[in-house]
């Protein structure tokens, strides 16, 4: 029998569960492209009554459906968009605003804790001028994935989302962990999105799904949003397969997230003990942690290398920083092994016996992030 391996690259790693398996097999499917699988119909109208919003479209990503959301929002070429310099949209989705939609982003320093100075949101709104792109479009990330799974306040993105209805400017939120947040903050999910104009959401990652994101808005927004999903190759048949795991997510697994978010701090003050690590773990406030190699004979991807002989795997997250991401198929004695494991390879690098190798866990030094 194969050793278990703990696999803390990131919350997209999970498998499905006996429940969304069972589910996908007994979907009641037709074609979606035309409009009539019903399964995808009601997963559909149950995010949007969840998140607060008049309907919601599926899309097999989270990247797509942030693509698609500033497409709608941006649907003339050379128009700007207001997104953090460390946000997912501007850093980890190939540029696709731009490369695809001809959309321009004025970036604003992201602080430590995910937010962007309201001040310099405002500065960076655009005075009508001919030499200037359209300012059409606040962006914001919820969690914030570099920021260390940061939560946004309902107060902040309500402050935002007034500034953006004052300059006749849409808000849009990157929550692919909003749920993540929702937990964390104790703030109903439909509730911390209410100012958006638009929210995708990510079903594959906290949530725990195989496969996919959601987005919602206004009726006319999806409208637009499923030409665009059709543009961009989006649109797929028998979705409700995919659908019925979603559904199964939702029902089973945010009542999980609290407990992932005790697993990471109980993880983040376990590492604050072993040497050669620099950590807080009164930082974590969702299901990841992010943790500093101080002794600089020590790499990350050293690190994560002997870690994956060990059966831990990770991901480095910087040239001396690396990112473990809690999920509901972790459980506390991961944690605990995950720990012995991490004093393991730090003597082993130290004392010269580790046998390092290429990583074969899909990570390289430009995984960076995901």
């Amino acid at each position: 029998m194969a050793s278990k391996v703990v696999d803390l690259r990131s919350d997209t790693v999970t498998k499905p569960s006996e429940a969304m398996r069972a589910a996908m097999a007994a979907a009641e499917v037709d074609d979606d492209v035309v409009g009539v699988d019903p399964t995808a119909q009601r997963f559909q109208a149950e995010m949007a009554a969840l998140m607060g919003k008049e309907a919601a479209l599926f899309v097999p990503s989270g990247t797509m459906g942030n693509l698609i959301s500033v497409l709608v929002h941006c649907d003339v070429r050379g128009s700007e968009a207001i997104l953090g310099d460390n946000s997912h949209i501007h850093v980890y989705e190939n540029g696709g605003i731009s490369t695809i939609g001809g959309v321009h982003p004025k970036t604003v320093r992201n602080n430590p804790d995910g937010t962007m100075d309201v001040d310099k949101i405002v500065a960076a709104i655009r005075h009508p001028d001919l030499h200037y792109p359209t300012t059409r479009l606040i962006c914001l990330e919820n969690t914030h994935g570099n920021s260390g799974g940061k939560c946004l306040s309902v107060e902040y993105t309500d402050k935002v989302g007034e500034i953006a209805k004052s300059h006749g400017l849409k808000l849009h939120i990157d929550g692919a962990r909003i749920f993540n947040a929702s937990v964390a903050l104790g703030v109903p999910v439909d509730r911390l999105v209410k100012a958006a104009d638009s929210v995708s959401v990510c079903l594959s990652k906290g949530l725990g799904a195989p496969v996919g994101s959601v987005i919602v808005g206004s009726k006319d927004f999806i409208e637009k949003a499923k030409i665009l999903r059709k543009t961009l190759g989006g649109g797929m048949r028998q979705v409700g397969v995919l659908c019925a795991a979603a559904h199964v997510a939702i029902r089973d697994t945010v009542g999980k997230l609290a407990d992932d978010h005790r697993k990471a701090r109980a993880l983040a003050e376990g590492l604050k003990k072993i040497k050669h690590i620099t950590v807080d773990p009164a930082s974590v406030e969702t299901n990841m942690v992010f943790f500093d190699i101080v002794d600089p004979r020590i790499s990350p991807d050293n690190l994560c290398q002997v870690l994956e002989q060990h059966n831990v795997l990770a991901m480095p997250a910087s040239s001396k920083s690396i990112r473990f991401v809690l999920h509901y198929q972790i459980s506390d004695s991961d944690v605990e092994f995950a720990l012995t494991c991490v004093e393991k390879a730090f003597e082993e690098l130290l004392k010269g016996g580790a046998q390092l190798e290429p990583l074969a866990n899909g990570t390289t030094r430009s995984s960076y992030g995901h």
